[in-house]
């Protein structure tokens, strides 16, 4: 038994609502928390869990989780949204066993993580239809996306939570339009305070890094497809073509064109 999905589901609690597990789990436990607010047993003591929150128990952990309204809020309304899988196997143990991995972690989910879990859950949905080697797969991506988010959490080289979430943000909406404001708000911060931030954790700009996003999926684009110059342009992220080219060239030193053929002369 390499890897076996037991269980995946999304869950949406607007009632109280009490898990335990006290004599601990009988398999590894991912959980997700998604809106709202709850209370789980982390490392021996109840903890308030937020959006963002997630756990990760192997077999043999005590787990509890109670979901009701906030203590300092008795009378707000009890709302905990979650995604959660139950899973076992060599693949997982391993998986564990090659890196420590703290119980509760604030991480941003990228929204390929959460298409992972979606499509786990729907593939779990199939029952006897499932295909249980791409169940195996799918789930491995979902191990290493769910190690990559709390790795870059903790450590992302001493840089903080909320420069991790602004450049993730750039790098989602890097090939459409976006504005420096729509990253500011994103974050919660004032235009300005993002702006300095963000410089002072990666030293450059949103504009540049977002330039080298861009760049980076244009030359993509130019190595393999028969795309355009203009309609590369255009899907990388920099909406005409004279601002894609005064940008590659200010990278590069050579046009996109000249570019494209010395490539396709290799």
């Amino acid at each position: 038994m390499e890897i076996e999905l037991l269980t995946c589901a999304y869950s949406h609690h607007m009632e109280r609502f009490i898990t335990s597990y006290k004599s601990g789990l009988p398999s590894f436990l991912f959980r997700l928390q998604t809106e709202g607010y709850c209370e789980a047993l982390v490392e021996g003591s109840m903890r308030a869990i937020e959006p963002g929150d997630l756990l990760l128990y192997q077999p043999g952990e005590a787990y509890e989780l109670l979901v009701e309204a906030r203590k300092d809020q008795p009378d707000a309304k009890i709302i905990s949204s979650d995604y959660y899988l139950f899973c076992q196997g060599s693949w997982i143990e391993s998986w564990w066993g090659r890196s420590n991995k703290s119980t509760c972690t604030q991480i941003d989910p990228p929204e390929s993580l959460i298409f992972l879990w979606r499509q786990l859950i729907l593939e779990k949905r199939r029952m006897e239809e499932a295909d249980q080697e791409l169940t195996g797969y799918l789930l491995r991506a979902l191990c290493l996306q769910l190690e990559r988010a709390a790795t870059e959490t903790v450590s992302l080289h001493g840089r903080s939570f909320t420069g991790l979430r602004m450049k993730r943000f750039i790098e989602a909406q890097a090939t459409s339009t976006f504005k420096v404001e729509d990253v500011a708000e994103h974050v919660g911060l004032s235009t300005s305070r993002a702006i300095h931030l963000f410089k002072e954790y990666f030293g450059k700009t949103m504009i540049q890094y977002s330039h080298e996003v861009r760049l980076s999926s244009a030359i993509e684009r130019m190595h393999y497809s028969t795309m355009t110059l203009e309609q590369i342009a255009e899907s990388s992220g920099f909406g005409s073509y004279p601002y894609f080219h005064r940008v590659f060239k200010d990278k590069f030193g050579i046009t996109p064109s000249l570019y494209r053929q010395q490539a396709d002369t290799r």
